[in-house]
């Protein structure tokens, strides 16, 4: 009786919310088989780390005299750089990208913030 009282539009919206929600866990179990899908996970997660990096932990570091957070996410936001170079280059020489074309582009988006995410939309995911 409690899902008919909730009424169609919020029902529909709870359906489409899990809907999405299983599109997710689809995603990351898929992403896991492939070295690409790995690569575009270890992206997220590298670009992800940069961004606490460089808008949070620094900030907190400088402006409060606090670097606790920065000594706790450097060496995360390294082992996921480290991570993240060797697996493009993996990626790269398995799919045989060309290095003027393809490889330099996704090596610089890990220096720049947001760049792992916009390399994510417009290469590595059409790749997929």
């Amino acid at each position: 009786m409690a899902i008919l009282s909730i009424g169609a539009p919020a029902l529909s919206k709870v359906f489409l919310a899990e809907i999405q929600r299983c599109k997710i866990i689809l995603f990351m179990a898929l992403s896991l088989t492939t070295q690409l899908g790995r690569l575009r996970i270890i992206s997220y997660l590298e670009g992800s780390s940069l961004l606490v990096l460089v808008g949070v932990a620094m900030p907190l570091k400088y402006w409060r005299g606090d670097p606790g957070l920065v000594k706790a996410m450097g060496p995360v936001h390294g082992v996921l750089f480290l991570l993240f170079v060797f697996n493009t280059l993996s990626v790269a020489v398995e799919q045989r990208w060309k290095f003027r074309q393809t490889t330099w582009k996704v090596l610089l988006a890990c220096m720049i913030p947001f760049g792992t995410f916009y390399i994510d939309k417009h290469i590595l995911k059409k790749m997929q």
